[in-house]
Order: structure tokens, then C-alpha cells, then sequence
């Protein structure tokens, strides 16, 4: 059925309003002059060259482009400015030198995850997760946190509703949504905030030391036919005598270590994000805090982590519990391998495109600004054009209103073809 003038005029309004809440910030500069730092990317895919663009860049310079959202990386720098797109940059002047210090992944091919699968945002219904370290996106099943589905086929999207899944963290409502349809994860997102990958676990050695430990569970077996558990610590006993291998420490071996920080139960909400850790700049100590190290997690690494899901008995990945920065062990012996990757420490920030000030107002508002912008005597003109329009559209109305009959959208539609159909007549 055709809507008719007002649902058509409240229809527009919906979309100005949708706008707003999906472009709310202005896309008028490049991130290039600001150097690097961690902000959203997105991959052209129309353009031949692997390179990454910056917020601003994806919409201004390459709107009518296919592109990938890669979502926040750190240290980059945008590429669209420069010699390694030939692509011109439609909000840089001048051409600049290629970047040399930007870290290109597969991700940067259109790959994802540890099998390498291109991604599809119309096909893909598995949940990804993002390893904090190499920032990287991975699915749950090469995680073995689900059974994979089979023939990789998508899995069927969930009914709207108007109650969120998990009304305090809505990402993780959304993240646990999008594989409905799938058994449950061993693991759900709301168990843990951040994930890191078994690559990136095995260069990290503190992590390494830590894997398996209350609060950094681990998804392993014992054996290919068996199935896949939790690996979360020894919960039974929270006091351990240590042995600290450390000539720097005075811990004298034997000596009780009291449990760490948080251990003993977990938080009941998460750490509000972009909020530090007060123990993330405090100097290392002389005292190990560190958990007994994981029998079965460094037989795992001992042995050499595989990342044949089928015949693995773990990934090596590891999974942060709520408020790991401030339980680390910050001795001479754990603290080095931490302090090299600063987003262990503290949480990182996310750079954001300015706030659009237009955003959220009305058409007619919309108009009127824009008006203002213009110079005075253009201004002028598109008053008297406006008028014109205006009483064209009154002269257009008024048979309807003396006749009783409802404008469609139909209607509206014929109007405004024959403002062009004059226009160009030069009438």
C-alpha cells in the first residue's frame, strides 16, 4: 500500500534519525596528520592494494568502494594519503611518503582466524573474538569453545527482540545472538574479558607462566576422542607454598605466598572500559605473586601447541578473566615480559572521529544550516528557489485538498519528476 504524505515525511525523518546514530561523528579529516595510533581500519577491497584506511578516509574518499571493516588496530597510520594507493585522497592535498612503521596481516587480505577463512559480513553467523594481543579475529568453534558447524554453512540469524540478551554488557548480547542456532559456547563471553591467542600467548612468557591458572582459563583435552573442558586453576586450595627461581627477589624459598589479588571470587560487574588500573604503573616489587605454574598447560606448550582443530589438544588460548591487570605478578621475574606490551598493563585508547554536530537534527534543521554556510547572494537564490518550489507544491496540493483525496508517496514522487523534467527544459 502506498504511505501516504505524512508516513512518507515521518519516513524521512526515521532514516535522518537512524543516520545519526550510525554516522555520528564528522568524516571531514584524515587521521594521517595525527600519526599512529589505534583507531578503527577498514580494507578497500575496489582498490587492488592491501592497505588500510582510516574512518574519515572510507567514507569520504572511497564511499562507493566495497570495503572490510578490520575494526580498532593499534600503531596505524593512514594509508590512504599516501604513495601506496593510488586512489586519490580526497581530504589530503598533498601525496605523502608510504608508510613504513604500519604492521600489514592477513586480515589485510580479507583473511581472518586461524583458518585463514575470508570473512563475509552477509554469510558469516559464527561469533569472532579479537585477540587483544595481535588483534586478530578468531571464531569460537577454531577456538573449540563450540563444535564447528559443519560445511561451514551460516547458521540461522535470531528472532529480534525488544529485551537485550545481557542488558549490562549489550557487545556480549550481541556477541552470543549471532551464533544462535549453535550449541553453547564451553565458554561464554560474559566469563571473560579479553582473549588472547595461542600464537601470541607462546611470546609472551609471564602469560605463558599464567596460562591455565584461575582466571586465565584454557579450553583443552586429554586425549582427540575426548571432550573439550575448561582449564581454570585448582580452585581447592588458595594458598600455595611457592619456590621462587629469582636471585633478585628476597622471598626466601618455602615461604607462604598469600593469594593474589581478586582471586579468591570473581568481580560481579566489569571494570568500567577506558578506566586504568590503579597497579598498572606502580614499580615492579621483590615478592612473586605469581600462581603455581599449570601442570597440563606447560605440558601443552612443552610439547608444542597445534592448530590442527582436529587433532590438537589445545590451541594455547587463553582467556582473561574480569580485572587481570591488576592481579599480574609485578616482580624482576613476570613484570619484564609485561611491561613490553603495554596493553596487558593498562587499557587502551581508541581514537574517534570528532562528534558531527549536525548529527541528530531535523531535515528542516538540516536545511537551514546549510543555508547559513553559503554565501550571501547564493543564499539569496536558493530562498527565491525554495519559494518556487513551495508554490508549486501548494499549486500541486490543492486539487487533492478540494477533492478529499490522500497524497501518496506515489504522488510526491511525480511532483518532484517534473521540478526536474522543467529544470531541465531551463523553464
Amino acid at each position: 500500500m502506498a504511505s501516504t504524505l505524512t508516513e512518507y515525511l515521518a519516513s524521512q525523518e526515521h532514516l535522518v534519525r537512524e543516520a545519526a546514530l550510525a554516522l555520528p561523528h564528522q568524516f571531514s579529516q584524515c587521521t594521517y596528520s595525527l600519526g599512529s595510533l589505534r583507531q578503527a581500519v577498514y580494507l578497500c577491497v575496489t582498490c587492488p592494494e592491501s592497505r588500510g584506511l582510516c574512518s574519515a578516509c572510507s567514507v569520504a574518499c572511497h564511499t562507493d568502494h566495497e570495503q572490510i571493516e578490520l575494526f580498532p588496530k593499534r600503531n596505524f597510520r593512514c594509508d590512504c594519503p599516501t604513495t601506496s594507493i593510488a586512489h586519490p585522497c580526497t581530504l589530503n592535498t598533498t601525496l605523502k611518503d608510504e608508510n613504513t612503521t604500519n604492521v600489514y596481516g592477513q586480515n589485510f587480505e580479507g583473511k581472518f582466524c586461524r583458518c585463514g577463512r575470508p570473512y563475509d559480513a552477509k554469510t558469516e553467523r559464527e561469533t569472532m573474538i579479537q585477540c587483544l594481543a595481535c588483534e586478530d579475529w578468531f571464531h569460537e568453534s577454531c577456538c573449540n569453545l563450540r563444535q564447528r558447524p559443519t560445511s561451514r554453512e551460516p547458521t540461522p540469524q535470531p528472532e529480534q527482540s525488544e529485551t537485550p540478551v545481557n542488558g549490562e554488557d549489550n557487545e556480549d548480547a550481541v556477541s552470543e545472538a549471532s551464533s544462535s542456532g549453535l550449541p553453547p559456547p564451553l565458554i561464554s563471553a560474559s566469563e571473560y574479558e579479553s582473549f588472547i591467542c595461542g600464537s601470541c600467548v607462546s611470546n609472551i612468557e609471564t602469560l605463558k607462566k599464567w596460562a591455565g591458572t584461575r582466571g586465565a582459563m584454557m579450553v583443552v583435552r586429554n586425549s582427540t576422542t575426548e571432550p573439550w573442558r575448561c582449564l581454570n586453576g585448582d580452585t581447592q586450595h588458595p594458598e600455595e607454598l611457592v619456590t621462587v627461581d629469582d636471585s633478585s627477589t628476597t622471598l626466601t624459598s618455602g615461604a607462604k605466598r598469600p593469594l593474589s589479588p581478586s582471586l579468591a571470587q570473581e568481580p560481579d560487574a566489569k571494570r568500567a572500559r577506558g578506566t586504568s588500573s590503579s597497579s598498572a604503573t606502580s614499580p615492579p616489587s621483590n615478592a612473586c605473586i605469581a600462581p603455581p605454574r599449570n601442570p597440563y598447560a606447560q605440558k601443552l606448550f612443552e610439547d608444542g601447541i597445534s592448530f590442527d582443530l582436529d587433532y590438537s589438544l589445545g590451541t594455547g588460548d587463553v582467556f582473561l578473566t574480569d580485572g587481570f591487570r591488576e592481579r599480574w605478578c609485578r616482580c624482576h621475574s613476570c613484570f619484564p615480559s609485561l611491561e613490553t606490551k603495554s596493553y596487558l598493563l593498562e587499557e587502551e585508547d581508541t581514537y574517534e572521529p570528532p562528534d558531527d554536530p549536525d548529527s541528530g537534527l531535523s531535515l528542516e534543521e538540516l536545511g537551514m544550516r546549510a543555508l547559513e554556510r553559503l554565501p550571501r547572494d547564493r543564499a539569496i537564490d536558493g530562498i527565491h528557489a525554495f519559494n518556487e518550489m513551495r508554490d508549486g507544491l501548494k499549486s500541486f496540493l490543492r486539487p487533492f485538498a478540494q477533492d478529499g483525496k490522500v497524497v501518496n508517496e506515489s504522488d510526491v514522487r511525480e511532483f518532484f519528476e517534473s521540478l526536474k523534467e522543467a529544470a531541465k527544459k531551463g523553464q
